[in-house]
């Protein structure tokens, strides 16, 4: 195949923060795979740019049914662009099943790199972002959320979740209930549009703001979990070290393992092996 597909990040709010290179695919683009032809529109008279592609929508519902046809242009040599409404395709939007198809097809897949919820929240949490996790949006069912947040309870990266703001309320004090009042969080509102807002706290604080009502897109960010250290003895220590060997670690996998489970020092649960092994 010749052709090729271009995964474009599409303005959380603001049109300035679109570069020229997606002004650019989007006025020479074959094919505009689109989520919404009105946002498409709209976006276009923003940048005012003129678009001579043929315009196609591309959301949830018709994904399935509109692959054959954008794997035929792609193949007679055609530039598919691909936008979504917000950010960027795949991350919990429309675009998986394509670059999927693309992919195994042997179509030139590229990107125009552009805004997203997800790190501009991380961004703006004043929470711990050097590691991190995705979560997408949350179960809709309570006892479904409660036990997404419960596989989660030990987990240290910081947590980012999309939420709809009538279920908030209801997310966050869930998140509470599970996670812990005073887990710190920060629920992000329309980020870069006119009424951004950022808020900031424990979760069961956000829970008694958010239930007086909340509107917009919601971002919502999650601290991990904090460090927990197992107060263990030195025969303890070199005796879960000896389990992990027997299990079939190396000495230095079977230390590394003791280390996180149990939060201590790595000196510590070596020199407990070493004393162990001391006449």
């Amino acid at each position: 195949m010749s052709g090729r597909l271009v995964l474009g990040g599409a303005p959380l709010g603001q049109p300035g923060d679109v570069g020229p290179r997606l002004r650019a695919v989007m006025a020479t683009a074959d094919v505009l795979a689109v989520e919404d032809t009105r946002r498409l529109h709209r976006l276009a008279a923003d940048l005012e740019v003129t678009f001579t592609g043929r315009v196609v929508t591309f959301h949830e519902s018709v994904e399935q049914a509109r692959l054959p046809g954008l794997m035929a242009a792609l193949a007679d040599g055609a530039t598919v662009l691909l936008l979504t409404d917000a950010g960027m395709p795949s991350v919990s939007d429309p675009g998986y099943t394509l670059v999927r198809a693309a992919i195994e097809a042997g179509v030139d897949i590229t990107s125009v790199p552009g805004p997203s919820a997800v790190t501009t929240a991380l961004a703006v949490s004043g929470l711990p972002v050097d590691r991190f996790c995705f979560e997408g949006f949350l179960p809709r069912k309570a006892g479904e959320r409660r036990s997404t947040f419960a596989a989660l309870a030990d987990e240290r990266r910081t947590m980012v979740f999309f939420e709809s703001p009538h279920r908030l309320a209801d997310a966050l004090a869930d998140a509470a209930a599970v996670l812990g009042e005073d887990r710190e969080a920060a629920v992000c509102r329309e980020l870069t549009k006119t009424y951004e807002e950022i808020r900031r706290g424990g979760l069961a604080e956000l829970a008694a703001w958010a239930a007086e009502g909340v509107k917009g897109e919601i971002t919502l960010v999650v601290a991990g979990a904090p460090e927990r250290v197992v107060e263990l003895s030195g025969a303890e220590l070199a005796a879960a070290v000896a389990a992990e060997e027997a299990a079939g670690a190396t000495r230095k996998e079977a230390i590394r393992a003791v280390v996180t489970r149990t939060g201590l020092p790595k000196r510590t649960v070596f020199d407990a092996v070493v004393a162990a092994k001391t006449p």
